[in-house]
């Protein structure tokens, strides 16, 4: 599984998709713009659903945007290799999304006043939809079956890392918490932190 995907920060994205040089550029370079509409999401969490969202607010209501361009023109992958150069030649507000997690993300983000909308779900659902989708596509290794899908998802070899990557520490300590009050019910030895 190692071979087939580009390493960056110990974690692994898809080497059909995304470039070292990409991201290193992304968090080192990358200017956010004031006026910018950032979607941010683990992968298999509802993103397009939520750029054909924003697309029909920004329109107020008026699909012949969204019927006449492409998703990825509308909202480009701010990590790939064709999203990245489309997002910084682009003049005015810009919509993008993002699979990267907020520690590799642009440092400007954080002094920028540029709308970020992050998604989480449940991370079951991502799993089980993230399994069905991979095995579709030729972008990441396709894994033979759920039970090997979910050890990889457990120790983050998924595309963008661990589930919780996204989070920050604090978020990831809540997180915990609640999950495990939720799952106290139960038989022991069940679920990994055990």
């Amino acid at each position: 599984m190692m071979s087939e995907y580009t390493w960056f920060e110990g974690i692994a994205f898809s080497d059909k998709a995304v470039q070292k040089e990409i991201l290193e550029d992304i968090r080192n370079k990358f200017m956010v713009k004031e006026e910018d509409v950032i979607i941010l999401t683990y992968p298999k969490s509802g993103t397009n659903w939520l750029v054909e969202i924003v697309c029909l607010i920004q329109t107020k209501g008026d699909p012949k945007w969204i019927q006449s361009v492409p998703i990825w023109d509308r909202s480009p992958w701010l990590e790939t290799n064709c999203g990245y150069p489309l997002i910084i030649n682009k003049e005015g507000p810009r919509l993008f999304r993002s699979h990267l997690p907020i520690q590799l993300f642009s440092k400007s983000l954080f002094s920028s006043k540029a709308k970020m909308i992050y998604v989480i779900r449940n991370p079951r659902d991502a799993l089980v939809s993230a399994y069905f989708f991979w095995g579709k596509t030729n972008f990441v290794k396709n894994p033979e079956s759920l039970e090997t899908y979910f050890e990889w998802f457990l120790k983050g070899n998924g595309t963008t890392g661990d589930w919780k990557n996204h989070f920050t520490v604090a978020q990831a300590e809540v997180f915990d918490k609640v999950f495990q009050e939720k799952m106290a019910g139960f038989p022991p030895g069940m679920f990994p932190w055990e």
